[in-house]
């Protein structure tokens, strides 16, 4: 486990699933239909329980000349986030489940925040929790 800070928000469009955890993938067939591969995008799977279900957001950054994506989008808030990262995810997607139910298990993540998954290349998942400013705590 170790602490990542993101420094700057990141603005990103997003698909939602139709179901979770079902509609997951998708979800980012969808996303991968609206918005152009690039190696330079961070891709992204927001989750976090909304009017009693979980919401389940496939996400990736909005590069800044892209204006008329019909896309609906949200910010991943700068500061600090735990994370865990799992390699060879798709190998044992369980293993997300395990992840993340260990992350929020701590009483200082922020209670408004996602869990997220940052894909890193094709193989590795940060699974990543934000946790309170430090003036919160």
């Amino acid at each position: 486990m170790e602490t990542v800070v993101i420094e700057q928000d990141i603005k990103v469009l997003y698909v939602t699933a139709v179901s979770f955890p079902e509609g997951i993938e998708a979800a980012h067939e969808r996303l991968h239909e609206i918005i152009p591969y690039s190696k330079e995008r961070r891709y992204f799977g927001l989750s976090r329980p909304e009017n009693g279900l979980i919401v389940y957001r496939a996400a990736a950054e909005q590069f800044e000349q892209e204006k008329d994506i019909n896309c609906e989008s949200l910010i991943i808030k700068k500061g600090k986030y735990r994370t865990i990262t799992v390699p060879n995810y798709k190998n044992d997607l369980q293993k997300i489940t395990k992840v993340f139910d260990e992350l929020i298990s701590y009483s200082d993540i922020d209670p408004n925040g996602y869990c997220v998954e940052w894909y890193v290349g094709n193989e590795d998942m940060k699974c990543m929790v934000r946790l309170k400013d430090d003036n919160l705590i």
